[in-house]
């Protein structure tokens, strides 16, 4: 994948694309980890990278929950909220038992419903909003499709940029030079790929 999405013909494909290279992101934030550094938390903030891609796959894994419900509404967890709380905890956590291999399978897996969904759904149907969270409207009854996909595209890039300091902070690597690690790009006198020698001039 380049390192913008490719042009666009209409809304859908941009929707698919623009979430599509939010994930491709992800993929490029994690190349060359060690579970350990993907595990660690080097800046002031106690995020990692492999907690954050946990975080996205499951933030796209109930916002799609609800795409795929409308015009319904997901039922409500209805355990007690201690136990939802530390299940919102963990998501933030890479575990000592857990791999960056096996977190990113999880995130493509969801990654690949997701793009199933933003080809499929109508993207003018209503997502109703759940009154019990906090944080959502309360003079609104419901989102359309197409709102809750840029929003995706919105959550998505934040978390992206988070794991970006996060990657320079553990070992000076930037994006760019990440992707064209992970792509084998060739060696240019301006952009030395991740892990290769840069070329003379």
């Amino acid at each position: 994948m380049a390192a913008m999405p490719p042009p666009i013909a209409d809304e859908r494909e941009g929707l698919r694309e623009y979430v599509a290279a939010q994930h491709y992101a992800f993929h490029a934030v994690a190349f060359g980890l060690t579970d350990e550094q993907a595990r660690s938390t080097p800046s002031v903030s106690a995020l990692s990278i492999g907690g954050l891609i946990k975080h996205v796959t499951n933030c796209q894994r109930g916002w799609m929950e609800r795409v795929a419900a409308a015009p319904d509404m997901t039922e409500r967890d209805k355990r007690p909220m201690e136990d939802q709380a530390a299940d919102y905890q963990d998501e933030f956590v890479m575990r000592e038992d857990e791999t960056l291999a096996d977190i990113l399978a999880k995130f493509d897996e969801q990654n690949a419903e997701t793009i199933r969904l933003i080809e499929t759904v109508d993207l003018g149907a209503a997502v109703p909003i759940p009154q019990h969270v906090p944080w959502f409207p309360k003079d609104l009854k419901a989102w359309s499709v197409r709102w809750v996909l840029f929003h995706m595209i919105e959550e998505l890039a934040r978390h992206a940029g988070q794991a970006d300091i996060i990657r320079e902070t553990i070992d000076g690597a930037t994006l760019y030079e990440l992707l064209a690690g992970l792509e084998d790009w060739e060696p240019t006198p301006w952009l030395t790929p991740w892990g290769k020698e840069p070329v003379a001039g």
